[in-house]
């Protein structure tokens, strides 16, 4: 397909719902930017919204991250012109397209030093970490995480980060080959071994105690594991579903665990507002520059193939960031 086009989700369901329609170029609104995109994100909460977990009112765009170049604005734009580089990795849904109309306020404004492909995969990946490592869980240098799914795509930038803060990392990747890159990444410990076994591994490696801290993107494959490994008075952060939303649970057993926290947290409201949300942006883009994040792209799909990206990001068969190409 040459001519513009965008996705429109219109049911819910496995890959093969995704399928792409021809659209016309649309004008910018007041406060708003027309964008053609050079990278899409692919992030696994687009799986979430197309699959029906997170709910959305259908018909609907998909999408929630890219980057590219401003052709025109609407009235209002002060801030923003024709040819200026930008990215965005907030929503509104809508990004799996070769242009789109989006407010400027969700835009941010690419350096120099990062190019379109770098700037979708690593804006919402991320910041993600930013938040979950520097306003959520407040990592301190000398404390111990575990970090599941250590060499996918949030995985990848929560290691470097927290080496760079001076965490201890025990990664948990899902076999040897992605404990190896996590190891590469500079996890501190990197384990493959079957969920079942994990705490064990942990206590063994922290004197019986467990960690502190657990950031945990996987759900519900990996709660038990992750309750079983974190030390009294310690904290699970619980913020994503790769395998399932975590199941039931109860207060009493936290309580059995050890006194421990748990949250369920979500970029949306840790990026709540334009300035919270360039903040984090630039810090992302600030430890890219300086060389404590490299943005690793494992995989790279036409856009027209996204039902194929959704496959192999939902077998498991991707590392670090992947991005769909227009």
């Amino acid at each position: 397909m040459t001519d513009p086009y965008s996705y429109i989700l219109r049911t819910t369901g496995g890959p093969e719902v995704l399928e792409a329609e021809r659209i016309d170029v649309p004008r910018p609104g007041p406060g708003e930017a027309l964008v053609r995109h050079e990278a899409v994100g692919l992030n696994f909460i687009d799986t979430y919204y197309r699959s029906g977990l997170y709910k959305v009112p259908l018909p609907s765009g998909l999408g929630s991250e890219a980057a590219g170049v401003v052709e025109a604005v609407g009235a209002e734009v002060t801030d923003f012109r024709a040819g200026d580089r930008v990215g965005y990795f907030t929503g509104p849904l809508g990004s799996y397209a070769t242009h789109r109309t989006i407010e400027t306020d969700r835009l941010v404004k690419l350096p120099d030093s990062i190019g379109f492909e770098q700037a979708a995969a690593a804006m919402l990946k991320g910041s993600t970490a930013e938040y979950l490592i520097e306003r959520c869980a407040r990592i301190q240098p000398g404390e111990a995480v575990l970090v599941h799914a250590a060499a996918g795509g949030v995985g990848s930038f929560l290691v470097p980060w927290l080496k760079h803060l001076g965490a201890t990392v025990i990664a948990h990747a899902g076999d040897s080959r992605k404990a190896a890159l996590a190891r590469e990444l500079g996890a501190d410990h990197a384990l493959c071994c079957p969920m079942e076994a994990l705490a064990a591994e942990v206590r063994a490696l922290t004197e019986g105690k467990g960690v502190p801290i657990v950031l945990d993107g996987v759900g519900a494959a990996s709660w038990s594991a992750s309750l079983a490994s974190v030390a009294r008075r310690g904290l699970i952060v619980t913020y994503g579903n790769a395998s399932g939303p975590v199941p039931p649970f109860t207060a009493i057993d936290l309580l059995t665990a050890g006194s421990i926290f748990v949250t369920r947290p979500t970029l949306g409201d840790y990026a709540a507002g334009v300035d919270e949300m360039r903040a984090s942006a630039a810090r992302v883009f600030e430890l890219i520059a300086n060389g404590t994040i490299e943005v690793r792209i494992g995989a790279t799909f036409p856009l027209l193939q996204a039902a194929e990206a959704h496959r192999a990001l939902e077998s498991r068969a991707t590392t670090g960031s992947t991005i769909l190409l227009p």
